[in-house]
């Protein structure tokens, strides 16, 4: 009797892994001068075209109610079936990117929000189609920047490249417009620098190739706004020399109320025997943070060398002078026996 095929099994399970893959990738990479488009279709504000108001930019005050509209756009040559609905954004932690919530996750800001007057979609080829949405703020909302998105998901799951006869993965497309909404009350910008460490990666013999530090750090939100923060990184050797000085250029173009990111920072040619200090300094709006941390550069393997080189030879050194001593102490037992022997 022939065993069943783990094939089906395996590609559900790869389907439910990724279920909801890109409705945290594709949908929101565009920069902010245009809509969000993935080629297919494209989501933006109503009325104002595909570039005049890219993304929702609204204020209320906590308890209010603001009405707007979302089109979305059909490029294909076909009807498109998709989803709206709302979702809360994020920093990833991978580079900081700008992400949002899958349908299925909790929402708690813009995404518990917002309420499409349709949830389930049907867009003519080639056309556009608006749909009016409400977006109720509780009366107990925090003041300041809270950003989600409008989503519009493809409910089809598209298959996705197979190599080496492993299973392809199925993916779903999403497009969302995001929605920046700022809720009356004081607001405070903040911004912190945290968990600076370092890693140093030197050749075994010291000039016989490039050393390198990973100089991992974590930025941190800790303000009620969106900010844009800048990174400045600085190394000092001993004596106060500058080993470093520039701006780190993976810094996300946007980090979220609340949001961590954490970044590493690689420092190729970091000095092979120093002793000093990096300090990374973030700043945006009115927020600053600093922090930092001492390191040591060290041969290590040629300085252990050179340790038992030294231990090897005061060994050697300290085994001949006992051997010496032997010697001489030999010596002068054999006087004394000849002296106490020899007749008075």
């Amino acid at each position: 009797m022939r065993k069943p095929s783990a094939l089906p099994a395996l590609l559900l399970s790869a389907l439910i892994g990724l279920l909801a893959l890109l409705a945290a990738l594709s949908l929101l990479s565009a920069p902010l001068a245009r809509a969000a488009d993935n080629g297919n279709w494209s989501v933006y504000p109503a009325s104002s075209g595909a570039s005049a108001r890219p993304y929702f930019y609204l204020a209320a005050a906590p308890g209010a109610t603001l009405r707007d509209q979302v089109t979305v756009t059909n490029k294909t040559a076909a009807p498109l079936n998709l989803r709206l609905y709302g979702a809360d954004a994020y920093n990833t932690e991978r580079d900081g990117g700008f992400a949002v919530r899958a349908e299925q996750e909790k929402q708690s800001g813009v995404g518990a929000w917002v309420r499409p007057e349709r949830g389930a979609i049907t867009v003519p080829a080639r056309s556009s189609l608006t749909v009016p949405f409400t977006l109720a703020v509780p009366e107990d909302a925090e003041p300041g920047d809270h950003v989600g998105a409008l989503v519009a998901l493809d409910d089809r799951i598209a298959p996705g490249p197979a190599a080496g006869g492993k299973v392809a993965v199925g993916l779903r497309q999403a497009v969302g417009a995001r929605v920046y909404l700022r809720v009356g009350g004081p607001t405070v910008p903040a911004l912190a620098v945290e968990n600076v460490r370092l890693s140093q990666h030197r050749p075994l013999v010291p000039g016989a190739g490039e050393s390198r530090t990973d100089i991992t750090y974590t930025l941190h939100n800790r303000g009620n706004v969106t900010l844009s923060p800048k990174v400045a990184l600085r190394a000092t050797g001993l004596f106060g020399r500058t080993l470093l000085s520039r701006d780190p250029a993976a810094v996300p173009a946007e980090l979220l109320p609340g949001q961590r990111v954490t970044l590493t920072e690689i420092w190729r040619g970091s000095p092979q025997l120093d002793w000093g200090h990096v300090t990374l300094t973030a700043s945006a709006k009115d927020a600053k943070g600093s922090a930092g941390a001492s390191f040591l550069a060290l041969p290590w393997p040629a300085l252990a060398a050179l340790v038992a080189a030294a231990l090897a030879f005061a060994a050697h050194r300290g085994w001949r002078r006992r051997g010496r001593g032997v010697v001489v102490a030999r010596g002068r037992l054999a006087s004394l026996t000849s002296a106490a022997t020899r007749p008075g």
